[in-house]
């Protein structure tokens, strides 16, 4: 059965992480990090989950929805207004692994970037696609808050 998380802070807002069956996952940084990407931009009131999927599963979200046939890092999806923010962002687990090792950061450290992009995109941020992304306003900010995170541990 997988395993989850939800806390609600005094501001109003909820965040679960959803483990699944995979071990060694960061969930009170991950949270942190969703909390401080909501705080950064003002949103107190609101709700997210965080979830983490195979290979196999996050491959099939990204079929559906965005009609490409592998898996991917991160998928997100927004569900709320300007009032009250709610969004949903799926993890690949699995590549989040391979990228860590690819990029010789720790996995607490990737997970934690990907929860915060997945949770930019929930507040409506965009960044191009191809190479040009990593050097978008979007990814700019995504970094800050990952050095911001990690810096409080």
């Amino acid at each position: 059965m997988p395993r989850s998380e939800s806390t609600r802070s005094d501001q109003g807002l909820d965040v679960q992480i959803n483990t699944g069956d995979f071990d060694r996952v960061p969930e009170a940084l991950m949270e942190r990090a969703v909390r401080h990407v909501f705080a950064d931009s003002g949103a107190a009131v609101g709700e997210a989950s965080i979830t983490l999927l195979s290979d196999a599963d996050i491959r099939a979200l990204n079929r559906e929805y965005l009609s490409k046939d592998d898996p991917t890092d991160v998928l997100a999806f927004s569900l709320g207004g300007a009032e009250r923010v709610i969004g949903d962002v799926y993890i690949g687990f699995e590549q989040a692994v391979r990228q860590s090792t690819e990029w010789g950061v720790s996995l607490d450290e990737e997970l934690t970037r990907l929860a915060i992009h997945g949770a930019l995109h929930v507040l409506g941020h965009d960044h191009p696609l191809g190479e040009e992304r990593m050097s978008s306003p979007m990814f700019g900010l995504q970094e800050r808050l990952v050095r911001e995170v990690l810096e409080d541990c």
